[in-house]
């Protein structure tokens, strides 16, 4: 019987419609039949473990696990008979014989599975009268509190940990009542996605560590929202109590994050009450800070823009919302300028480039690929979900590529080739000439095995695609990648896409927060402006050449910054802090990798005197008596958006080549690979204290191999002093196998870095 035909069973004397082959407990979810379950979860394998699912099954010598029973035609089931219900209250006795009675003190209480399950199975009264079994705690991390007296050994965490997030972090070690949950020997949790373990626990053996013991779960308010930054633009519910942001939730929506989030997205809400939060507007007067009114502030910020317009320039985080985006466009336009990017961290703009670069998919259609290209990116740690995706394609037979200056760690087998930055623009002709392409670069390339391999792969795939991530935006020669991978892309007939790097970088494009006429964010910094606006950025952590961007706001006339939060760097550039707010205390719009418009309200007032982004912008539309300001909600902000790009598409179409084409960086010299870590993405999630403590928060080092530490005289644990552009950084050296030979690793957007370069290009290394 072919799987598109349906069968008929009756559960509880109802006719059901069902598919061969499905389990019976999908059948009885589908047709809102409950029936009670533990480590039954509808995006992990079915372990039949807990046995709490067993039900009655006419001519069944037993009753039968629901989630680990196939339908058959003609089956009739009985889920509330006397034997399915004896059965289950059976199973929740024994459940219960070893579990503590202390659900006053757990966090789980008033949303646990187990209670809910205990009041309609359980009994008043227990038979046990032996001594209940008592299991020490683990420290797994930073993120993740443990309580495992409390676990009921459904090892849905177990099993998340191996088939979800790819890495066998959790295990189950002894038997019976004497089995326990733990880490191989003791070391944290450091999984990307770690803290879903939280959600798929049904007791309060695991649960959040940042938000323990500070509120129940009944005097929470939800609210939706959307995560503010890489580009899934992952659904979750933020739960707050007296306008408290207390924690972070996953919301189901399967086209985007499925029923996950990555603890980036979960965890980044302690920032939110950062101590170094800007709560209050602040000028600078004869070189110290005060604080000042809401009108001192503006007034100051309007005289500034006002001599320095129109040579001036606008400088934006794209991760903004699409309202503050659109707003900023409007009012540089207001101003005469044409000088306003949010594309921060790239540095090659030669060449016209796609109108609006998106994933060029659906983000569902990564897991559907057969073979992939990724230019680039060390997804995992970029874009969590998007590499969830291309891991559960692998996990299929697609076969996965990597194209990096470094070996990336990867949860799944895939081919990986690596080279040195300046290596990366033949590697990639290569794969282009070995696929038929042609042209500049492409004609003179060596092809080798691994390139002729990986073109097959993309010529014969049924569904293809060729990715370019962000350590491919940041290269100098990313214009040259583009080309290529676009000519690659085409050859194949497979799709070609961008991972953006930021919550609204595809809606930075579509309504113009991007330069078009040459004024990009690097020509603003290497020819410096009169005057300044910056809107969510750091000038140490969030432009491609941080040791640039100080100099030039140094010399500018007047610098305004809209910020949730004060620094060191923000103090020195900045004439005018204006505190804004997060996207909690926001309402706003971000579109997607996958160019999904979603919305979202604030969850909490803002902090302090702080105000949102586009009510800023609109204010300061009206003092500068520009037209078109008169705005009442962002809902009309987004309406006019809506109106003014209702013809704009997502393209990725590679306009014809640009006249310069010559190469950037070149071999012979020791190269910089200035990575942006997960946790350094962002200023919110920068100032998140638990995800700063986790093995991913690396910290500011010199990362190069043993030979290349040998041939540079120096040693792990030794003193370096890294010199780029000018800048100097004194770091420590960390001997790492996955970096070149002629390479050196120096994450940028980390403290200690902020007075180097650009992210690639020649570094020499002193030793102290």
């Amino acid at each position: 019987m072919s799987e598109d035909q349906t069968i008929t069973i009756e559960i509880d004397g109802k006719a059901i419609q069902a598919t061969p082959g499905q389990m019976l407990i999908e059948v009885t979810d589908a047709a809102g039949i409950d029936i009670p379950r533990f480590c039954y979860h509808k995006k992990l394998s079915v372990s039949a473990n807990c046995r709490m699912c067993l039900v009655e099954v006419e001519r069944a010598p037993k009753p039968l696990p629901a989630c680990a029973t196939p339908v058959n035609d003609g089956m009739k089931v009985f889920t509330r008979s006397p034997v399915a219900l004896a059965a289950q209250k059976g199973t929740m006795e024994f459940l219960l014989i070893n579990h503590p009675l202390d659900c006053p003190i757990c966090d789980q209480g008033g949303e646990c599975e187990l209670q809910d399950v205990s009041m309609g199975y359980g009994s008043d009264i227990s038979r046990f009268v032996e001594g209940k079994r008592i299991v020490k705690d683990k420290d797994i991390g930073p993120l993740i509190t443990t309580d495992l007296t409390r676990c009921i050994h459904c090892t849905r965490c177990v099993r998340f940990g191996a088939e979800i997030a790819g890495i066998r972090e959790l295990g189950a070690t002894g038997r019976g009542e004497h089995m326990t949950i733990g880490t191989y020997v003791e070391k944290s949790v450091d999984s990307e996605l770690s803290g879903n373990i939280i959600d798929v626990c049904p007791v309060g053996s695991l649960t959040s560590k940042p938000s323990q013991f500070k509120a129940r779960a009944w005097e929470l308010i939800q609210r939706d929202s959307i995560a503010p930054h890489d580009s899934v633009g992952s659904n979750i519910h933020v739960h707050v109590r007296r306008n408290e942001l207390i924690r972070v939730h996953p919301k189901d929506n399967e086209s985007v994050n499925e029923c996950w989030i990555s603890d980036r997205d979960r965890f980044s809400y302690e920032g939110v009450f950062s101590e170094e939060r800007l709560t209050t507007p602040m000028i600078k007067r004869d070189g110290e800070w005060t604080k000042a009114s809401w009108d001192e502030a503006l007034a100051a910020t309007v005289e500034g823009l006002k001599k320095a317009a129109p040579d001036l320039g606008l400088l934006l985080s794209p991760g903004s919302t699409l309202e503050e985006l659109y707003l900023a466009r409007k009012l540089a336009d207001g101003l005469g300028s044409q000088a306003i990017d949010s594309r921060l961290r790239q540095g090659d703009f030669r060449g016209e480039g796609p109108k609006l670069p998106w994933l060029g998919q659906s983000i569902a259609d990564l897991e559907r690929v057969d073979a992939a290209l990724v230019v680039g990116s060390h997804v995992r740690k970029e874009q969590p979900l998007l590499a969830h995706r291309l891991r559960k394609a692998a996990l299929e037979g697609a076969v996965i590529s990597f194209l990096n200056p470094f070996e990336i760690d990867l949860n799944y087998v895939a081919q990986q080739q690596v080279t040195t930055p300046a290596g990366m623009v033949g590697e990639l002709a290569a794969i282009a000439k070995a696929a038929g392409a042609s042209g500049a670069f492409i004609d003179t390339a060596q092809v080798g095995e691994a390139h002729q391999r990986i073109a097959e792969q993309l010529k014969t795939a049924k569904q293809g695609t060729v990715l370019l991530g962000n350590l491919a935006t940041a290269h100098p020669d990313f214009s040259i990648l583009r080309m290529l991978g676009a000519a690659i892309a085409e050859v194949c007939s497979v799709t070609f896409g961008f991972l953006p790097e930021a919550a609204n970088s595809v809606g930075a494009h579509l309504v113009g927060a991007v330069a078009s006429d040459g004024s990009d964010a690097r020509s603003m910094l290497e020819q410096p402006k009169q005057g300044y606006l910056l809107m969510g950025v750091d000038p140490a952590c969030d432009f491609w050449n941080p040791g640039q961007a100080a100099k030039a706001f140094e010399e500018a006339g007047f610098v305004v910054a809209l910020s949730a939060y004060r620094s060191d760097s923000l103090d020195a550039a900045a004439d005018v802090l204006l505190p804004m707010g997060l996207f909690v205390e926001t309402s706003g719009s971000f579109i997607n990798a996958a160019g999904m418009l979603q919305t979202f309200s604030g969850a909490i007032t803002p902090t302090g005197n702080t105000r949102p982004g586009w009510k800023i912008l609109r204010v300061l539309g009206n003092l500068l008596e520009l037209e078109g300001f008169d705005y009442v909600s962002s809902d009309e902000v987004l309406g006019e958006i809506r109106q003014a790009t209702a013809e704009r598409k997502p393209d990725n179409m590679e306009p014809a080549a640009a006249g310069d084409v010559t190469l950037s960086v070149s071999e012979g010299t020791l190269q910089r690979i200035g990575d942006v870590p997960i946790y350094a993405l962002d200023p919110l999630v920068r100032h998140a204290a638990s995800l700063q403590k986790t093995h991913d928060a690396i910290t500011a080092g010199i990362y190069i191999n043993p030979g290349e530490a040998a041939r540079q005289g120096l040693a792990e644990g030794d003193e370096a002093v890294a010199v780029q552009d000018g800048g100097r950084a004194r770091l420590p050296v960390i001997i790492d196998l996955n970096v070149p030979d002629d390479c050196a690793r120096i994450p940028a957007a980390l403290a200690g870095t902020e007075t180097l370069g650009a992210p690639f290009g020649e570094v020499t290394l002193e030793k102290v």
